[in-house]
């Protein structure tokens, strides 16, 4: 899931001639070129995502928003990533998760303590020395606000705002030399808590939300992208990855999802569209994305909205 900087518009829409899959469901292609860089008026004033996240949705808020049905239930959202949807929405009912449970307890932090996260955050240093010092911390025996203020500062601290781990669930990302970087925004972590005070949260594995989910429900999944190249396998999360077993899991989820009246949208590279060539509407999108070490092999790529 690549940072996070802008959201973006759409100025032209064109659609393809709709067509029946194989079981009687309704198909088609939205092409959505990207217009300037303008915030959407549907979340002015809402709170923004706290941490950097590959991936993140900020700048196709206005397309993703444009797939929400006007009334729904529960919204559930398994891979939470920087919650930009989530927070976008601020829905009265909701239930979050992912299988990172740092930045599960990240989350209950600012939720239930975002005033200690705050005074924390204040006491830390922008130093190398610093960020090498809480990267060998071993954080997982901490409270949970002494873990949102840490995921929060190495998120802000760390190269390119990555989070990335090995095998042995150790924090790896080399010290980004962001001194001029704001870690956090008092204000925003405050209207983020708000966000979150009704929220459930809990680490757990993308499949679950099948037990919970009720028809007229909403399920946002933004998971792990299909790698647009070999070199490109980008899902270090978590120490397990996600793989294209859980690719082709997650599908056939969505898909039961749907079959149960269940309203879904789902998130993924370009290079997931034959995994969703039957029973799904595929809209496609253009997102700048940030996570090659290379600046100058960064910059706009083709997206897909699933629905």
């Amino acid at each position: 899931m690549a940072s996070h900087e802008r959201r973006t518009g759409t100025k032209k829409e064109t659609r393809a001639p709709s067509r029946k899959s194989k079981t009687g469901a309704k198909l088609g292609k939205l092409i959505v070129t990207a217009a300037p860089d303008t915030p959407s008026p549907a979340v002015q004033g809402r709170p923004k995502p706290f941490v950097k996240w590959a991936g993140g949705k900020r700048q196709l808020l206005t397309a993703i928003l444009h797939h929400v049905p006007k009334a729904y239930g529960t919204y559930h959202e398994p891979f939470l990533g920087g919650g930009a949807v989530f927070f976008a929405l601020s829905p009265p009912q909701s239930f979050l998760s992912d299988s990172n449970l740092r930045l599960v307890r990240c989350y209950k932090g600012i939720r239930n303590h975002v005033a200690d996260v705050i005074s924390l955050l204040k006491g830390f240093k922008k130093t190398r020395t610093f960020f090498l010092e809480m990267r060998d911390r071993d954080v997982d025996k901490a409270e949970d606000a002494e873990v949102a203020a840490w995921f929060i500062f190495m998120n802000k601290m760390g190269f390119n705002g990555l989070y990335r781990v090995n095998s042995k669930n150790q924090f790896n990302v080399p010290f980004g030399d962001n001194k001029r970087s704001q870690i956090f925004d008092e204000e925003n972590l405050r209207a983020c808590s708000r966000a979150l005070a009704k929220a459930e949260v809990e680490c757990e594995d993308f499949s679950a939300v099948e037990g919970r989910a009720k028809p007229g429900d909403l399920v946002y999944f933004d998971p792990p992208y299909v790698p647009l190249s070999a070199t490109s396998y980008f899902t270090s999360y978590t120490a397990k990855g996600f793989t294209p077993k859980d690719q082709a899991a997650l599908r056939d989820l969505a898909l039961r999802l749907k079959k149960k009246d269940v309203r879904i949208i789902l998130s993924n590279s370009s290079t997931a569209r034959s995994l969703y060539q039957d029973d799904f509407s595929v809209m496609t999108v253009l997102a700048a994305r940030a996570v090659n070490s290379r600046a100058d092999r960064r910059g706009k790529i083709t997206e897909l909205l699933i629905s």
